[in-house]
């Protein structure tokens, strides 16, 4: 595993351009989960909840994870096993660029994501690290599907 310190601007924008990352560790989405997220939400939306009507009427035969709550995730899944950003003192979520959500997760899958960077600009109170993040479904034989799940560019300030 690589480590950069945050304030190493020129090495952190040397990784701009690279491939993604291999993937991390994968996540559940148990159906209970979905629950959770719904009860916190407010979103309780049959498509979510409701596995019996799921079964009969949803083109996917299941049940579906909300978007937000694989966003949610993010922290857990971008764990990268290639790249350590050390050195800060403290990580603020900045805000997004782009996010979409591109395909369906089943209740009862699992995802997992990669990331890469995409820019690195320093600013007065630490380093502005944008990420670009894909996270995926997992099939049953281990791969993963050929259309991400959701596609987020984040943005990381990394302070002192």
């Amino acid at each position: 595993m690589q480590e950069l310190r945050f304030d190493d601007v020129a090495a952190l924008r040397a990784r701009v351009g690279e491939a993604f990352s291999p993937y991390g560790q994968a996540v559940e989405i148990a159906q209970e989960r979905i629950q959770q997220f719904a009860d916190v939400t407010l979103d309780h939306q049959w498509i979510h909840l409701d596995v019996a009507r799921a079964q009969r009427e949803s083109p996917l035969g299941a049940t579906i994870a909300h978007g937000f709550l694989i966003l949610s995730l993010l922290p857990a899944l971008r764990q990268r096993p290639d790249l350590r950003i050390i050195g800060h003192g403290s990580v603020l979520n900045y805000g997004a660029d782009k996010l979409r959500f591109l395909s369906p997760v089943p209740a009862g899958s699992q995802v997992k994501a990669r990331c890469r960077i995409v820019a690195a600009e320093p600013k007065a109170r630490g380093v502005l690290v944008s990420e670009e993040i894909e996270v995926a479904v997992v099939r049953p034989d281990g791969t993963v599907a050929d259309k991400p799940a959701l596609v987020y560019t984040m943005l990381l300030l990394y302070q002192p």
